[in-house]
């Protein structure tokens, strides 16, 4: 029994974004338990419907809806979000991300490279045209996905998008940065607004498929796969075990605004608890530059959206 069982949710609706696989799935079916309605993000809706079914074959009461969702497209973002058909979000957790290791610099329907727009920008932009639906839920929560591989990268504003040099690896801990210091200046400014929404950083630590539980058809795990994943178990821990901090996020009332929750023994595995964040990933000079980029390359701002007004 995990610390959540005992959490309900009913009447709430949450939004996962990708969460037809990995970290995302077993979100979405922890949330599930709680009785509130979730909505499964995912680009690929074939897939989604699969985790659907998945999650109500352990579940069989829960509320799920699957909805197309494409981060990397920013021009489809309004229509995505029309089609949640809700007029308020209690929660949504910027989860979906993209980890590409080609050594060939790929790029988004908007030109932008893709780590950063998808893990970063697109949840920028996600945030903006959800802002009024999270505005008329009471309390709701905006819960960013951030890394552990953000501990030892930084930014630099000159060169976000890596044109200049391209190094998988370091533009995804890169992108994940982005996210943590968008989840912190979000809490900042809402807090200045005066506004009941709660913006939360968490992470997940180190997940690994041999640590995680089969849900096929999704996922399933080997024997092999189990047996060859047992060392690592004492350092790392499987993708529903991660999920634990994100969900705690979205359900315990006592965590608020502006904190960064992740697994306890030394930030990799085990229980959520609450975490110091690093100085770079809350700077505020780093942070402020880093919206007001965003914004720019978006179109759009989390707070000054004409059609999303915060309540002061």
């Amino acid at each position: 029994m995990t610390w959540h069982s005992g959490y309900r949710a009913d009447g709430r609706t949450f939004l996962v974004t990708g969460a037809s696989a990995g970290i995302g799935y077993f979100v979405a079916e922890h949330l599930a338990v709680s009785g509130a309605t979730v909505v499964v993000g995912c680009r690929d809706t074939a897939k989604g419907d699969l985790a659907i079914g998945a999650i109500r074959a352990r579940v069989p009461s829960a509320r799920l809806r699957c909805v197309r969702m494409d981060l990397a497209d920013l021009s489809a973002l309004p229509a995505t979000v029309d089609a949640l058909g809700v007029d308020s979000l209690d929660a949504v957790v910027l989860n979906a991300g993209v980890l590409l290791s080609g050594l060939d610099r790929r790029m988004s329907a908007q030109g932008h490279e893709l780590m950063f727009a998808t893990n970063h920008l697109g949840h920028f932009a996600l945030v903006a045209h959800l802002a009024p639906m999270l505005t008329a839920a009471a309390n709701s929560r905006v819960i960013t996905v951030g890394s552990f591989a953000a501990r030892s990268e930084r930014l630099d504003l000159d060169d976000l998008q890596s044109e200049h040099n391209y190094q998988p690896k370091r533009s995804y801990g890169r992108s994940k940065l982005a996210q943590m210091l968008f989840g912190f200046e979000l809490d900042r400014r809402l807090r200045r607004h005066g506004a009941s929404t709660a913006s939360i950083v968490v992470h997940p630590g180190g997940a690994l498929d041999s640590l995680t539980p089969s849900r096929p058809p999704l996922f399933v795990r080997t024997t092999a796969q189990r047996l060859r994943g047992l060392p690592a178990g004492v350092v790392l821990h499987g993708k529903h075990a991660a999920a634990d901090s994100i969900v705690r996020a979205v359900l315990d009332t006592e965590i608020t605004g502006g904190q960064l929750w992740g697994p306890r023994v030394f930030g990799l595995r085990g229980q959520p608890h609450r975490e110091v964040p690093q100085a770079h990933m809350t700077d505020h000079d780093t942070a402020a530059r880093l919206w007001a980029v965003s914004s720019a390359l978006t179109g759009v701002d989390p707070l000054v959206c004409p059609s999303a007004p915060v309540r002061s």
